[in-house]
């Protein structure tokens, strides 16, 4: 019997090896020549890369045996996840392997930033003694503001508190509870980025993280400031940060991270005052080696058939029930829907199943959930394995509940959470007819009938004429096509809800806009892609 083949395209940690065992057909390539690693994927079942390794569709297309790709990392710019969707193949990654080195990178870029490290080594080693010219400052008593608490961020955190500074933090989906048992006090950005001596950048890159820290932020800043980006590329507009560099407003910046990478020209390598590094966040031999047996280790139940927690698409493994398998996706997409809705951490959040699939374990519904609230949240990769842990550290309380009375749909999937406002979010869904089309219901208590599609748009606002058009045109305005839009109101003239499908994303600006145009009371844009 042949083995199934384990096509490795990049150097990992010899214990790779040695998790997947004897019961594999274990071949290497260079995965950054595509001459040779199109060929090879040819009777690859399984292939491990980490960042220098391209698996788009081309990739894919040449793979047809292949089952799963694991990269030994968290970052997944190299993998295009909706085509290995479409095609069945399973990602999977390693989300907790460089949490430490990443927080740890931080922390060194802000110290040489504020010390003046790189640029003093640099002319010490050209033969200049120049002690005044590279005076720096201290850490100790000054105000670190942390753009983000997830599991990084507030490793980050910790690890500053040791020096004696004062720490702020912007995170809505963060509890101000939560925050100050790990001495943190939450504020919004405009008064972190007003109050702070240092900056550190801790989040995920989404379209509304996308140039979060630009030219108006920037000079909303106090004179002096250092930012450190360890994150991802492109959350501070590089631009206009070499401008504010220029101006002297900014002191410096300790940068791991590039818009486009690989980078080697840039207009803030000009600086002396900006440390730069080529994206070393996990390039600790720790985390090398945690990525690489986690990945294994995932390969190896994936290939054997069992369930695969670190899974980071909708295939969840052999473990599930086939009636499971296509309700997976489409929670995972109420999740996302529901925290674009919220706008910040629930309180609480109560999963509910209705209808054939009742009759299963859907416990891991409840994880698909989970793994849609904090998917566009947190900095890390969302799993079946951490997601837990993170509605723990942000206190939110989830229950389950399964029926099979579902008057309406034969299967009905809803997610309803309580905010610490009081406010209520509530999104329902179904896979409708035999294709099993993913369909949301209701949102908020207004029935709607709209395809879980890639762009989706929900205003609320008070019903009255003419709101249709305005929107309709200042979405034509901004080049946002309509697919399909659908109004559903509690009374005439009372309060209404108006989803809109759209073939590309909406511009936080135009959003806006339209809000004020109509007088919503809430306008959020739900990236799905």
């Amino acid at each position: 019997m042949n083995q199934p083949v384990v096509l490795i395209t990049e150097e990992l940690a010899p214990s790779v090896v040695a998790v997947l065992g004897d019961g594999f057909d274990i071949r290497s390539c260079d995965g950054a020549d595509r001459a040779a690693l199109l060929p090879a994927l040819a009777e690859a079942d399984a292939v491990l890369i980490r960042s220098a390794t391209q698996i788009d569709e081309e990739a894919l297309a040449a793979a047809p045996r292949l089952k799963v790709v694991a990269r030994a990392g968290i970052g997944l710019d190299n993998v295009d996840v909706p085509a290995a969707t479409a095609r069945g193949v399973m990602v999977v990654n390693a989300p907790q392997s460089n949490i430490v080195s990443a927080a740890e990178q931080a922390v060194a870029l802000l110290l040489a930033c504020a010390r003046n490290i790189a640029p003093a080594s640099a002319a010490l080693k050209a033969g200049k003694w120049e002690r005044s010219k590279w005076t720096g400052v201290e850490v100790a008593d000054k105000t670190v503001g942390v753009v983000g608490l997830g599991r990084i961020g507030v490793l980050f955190a910790q690890r500053m508190s040791a020096f004696g500074v004062r720490l702020l933090a912007y995170d809505p989906y963060v509890q101000p509870a939560r925050a100050a048992q790990i001495g943190v006090r939450l504020v919004t950005l405009e008064e972190l980025l007003r109050e702070s001596d240092f900056i550190s950048i801790h989040l995920p890159k989404t379209p509304e993280t996308v140039g979060l820290i630009g030219e108006k932020e920037l000079a909303t800043c106090k004179p002096g400031v250092r930012f450190v980006n360890a994150a991802r590329g492109g959350l501070v507009d590089e631009h206009a940060l070499a401008q504010a560099l220029k101006s002297g407003h900014v002191a410096g910046a300790g940068i791991d991270v590039f818009a486009t990478e690989p980078c080697t020209a840039s207009p803030l390598f000009e600086f002396d005052t900006v440390v730069a590094t080529p994206h070393l966040g996990a390039s600790t031999v720790e985390a090398q080696d945690k990525a690489g047996i986690a990945v294994a280790r995932s390969v190896k139940l994936a290939l054997e058939g069992d369930f695969v927690p670190d899974a980071v698409n909708v295939q969840a493994g052999g473990a599930v029930v086939p009636e499971l398998r296509p309700a997976l996706p489409l929670v995972e997409k109420l999740g996302r829907v529901f925290t674009a809705l919220a706008g910040h951490v629930a309180s609480t959040l109560e999963v509910e199943v209705r209808g054939e699939i009742a009759a299963h374990d859907v416990s891991v519904l409840q994880l698909a959930a989970l793994k849609g609230v904090f998917a566009d949240v947190v900095e890390e990769s969302v799993t079946f394995v951490n997601a837990p842990a993170l509605a723990a550290e942000r206190g939110l309380e989830v229950s389950l509940t399964a029926d099979a009375d579902s008057p309406d749909y034969r299967n009905l999937l809803t997610l309803r959470g309580v905010l610490p406002t009081g406010e209520t979010v509530e999104v329902s869904g179904t896979l409708a007819g035999t294709r099993q089309v993913e369909k949301l219901t209701s949102v908020d208590g207004f029935d709607v009938d709209l395809p879980a599609s890639e762009h989706l748009v929900f205003f609320r606002y008070v019903d009255q004429p003419g709101v249709v058009g305005r929107v309709g045109a200042a979405l034509g305005e901004a080049g946002v096509n309509i697919a399909g839009a659908q109004v559903s109101r509690a009374a005439q003239g009372g309060d209404a809800l108006m989803g809109l499908t759209v073939d590309s994303a909406v511009p936080a600006d135009v959003l806006a806009e339209i809000a004020s145009a109509i007088g919503a009371t809430s306008a959020r844009a739900v990236d799905l892609s």
